[in-house]
């Protein structure tokens, strides 16, 4: 009879949940997931994934512990089994920007080259809208935005920006913040802000982290 050893099983299980993360879509999926709830089909959309290889997709994740589901009618919604998830995908990306020449590498050449302005701090940003010093500005879709978003930010999806500029006051610092770490969409509102004659700069990482972080989170 073989001896136990729970240090190997624990081991095992860690293994499972490293082999569910071991999917570019599947890291996709997390990131959507870690904005709000969703349904197999929105999360087929969104990333243009069959309807099918979205259902593997998160039921593998589902196993692996990493998000939970629950059935509505037709349909079944998805959302992330809890904050330490995004903590585990943050931790994920800093491993890789630090050692991975290829990950340092895109994130120089498709980030940095966007802005390589020093990003605001979430606690520092709490601090300065409390104060009213500046305008926290959302560029994700409304439906993210409504499942939570930093208290006072004003929400303006990034393909309406350039419209609805005359809604941003004009003496106050703009703080854009989307999705996450490698979410392009606040590089491109601070991008165009800045040629618009404001002074813009992006949030440090994005909703999900904030949350995770304690900070407070409105929702409508």
């Amino acid at each position: 009879m073989s001896t136990p050893n729970p240090k190997r099983e624990i081991y095992t299980a860690l293994a499972r949940i490293g082999s569910a993360l071991s999917s570019a879509a599947r890291l996709e999926f997390l990131e959507l997931l870690a904005q709000g709830e969703r349904s197999v089909e929105q999360l087929a959309t969104l990333t243009g994934t069959t309807v099918a290889n979205t259902s593997q997709h998160l039921q593998r994740m589902r196993q692996a512990g990493l998000i939970v589901g629950r059935r509505e009618g037709q349909y079944v919604f998805y959302r992330l089994a809890g904050d330490e998830i995004v903590t585990l995908l943050g931790a994920l990306g800093r491993v890789g920007e630090v050692h991975d020449a290829e990950i340092e590498r895109l994130v120089r050449l498709y980030l940095a080259s966007k802005d390589d302005m020093e990003p605001v701090p979430a606690r520092e940003l709490l601090e300065r809208a409390r104060k009213g010093l500046v305008t926290v500005l959302d560029v994700r879709p409304p439906e993210e935005f409504a499942a939570g978003h930093v208290p006072g930010a004003v929400n303006i999806p990034i393909q309406l920006l350039e419209k609805r500029l005359g809604d941003l006051p004009k003496r106050k610092e703009v703080i854009a913040y989307c999705r996450g770490p490698y979410c392009l969409m606040s590089y491109d509102a601070v991008q165009l802000l800045r040629k618009k004659g404001l002074k813009a700069r992006r949030l440090e990482n994005g909703l999900p982290e904030w949350r995770a972080a304690g900070l407070p989170v409105n929702r409508d």
